[in-house]
């Protein structure tokens, strides 16, 4: 049985989808929200890559994920992450997180 070769394609910021919401300048490598692009849905079992620039004293409200490894790394500036968990981490410049949603977590 021949294997499945999975191949890496260099995709710069403004190849991808995109949208901007003001506080939220987002690129999107494969298909997400508003953006659908057939030949980009996923990549083996990793479904999004986005490339978030948030404007600094804003961010995501808190919603809820489930059954999902989610990770941040941070280019530039800081990020205050909290959780349903009473987890609170500043994350700086270089930093990674990793956080395992399991059957359910709601983080900001």
């Amino acid at each position: 049985m021949k294997q499945n070769q999975m191949k890496i394609t260099k995709r710069a910021s403004e190849e991808r989808g995109h949208a901007n919401h003001g506080w939220l300048n987002s690129f999107h490598t494969f298909s997400f929200a508003n953006y659908f692009d057939p030949r980009y849905q996923q990549w083996g079992c990793l479904r999004v890559i986005n490339e978030d620039r948030v404007k600094s004293g804003t961010g995501f409200g808190t919603h809820p994920h489930r059954e999902f490894e989610i990770f941040s790394y941070i280019i530039s500036g800081e990020l205050t992450h909290t959780d349903s968990m009473d987890n609170k981490e500043v994350l700086k410049k270089g930093e990674v997180q990793f956080t395992s949603a399991g059957t359910g977590i709601a983080h900001s």
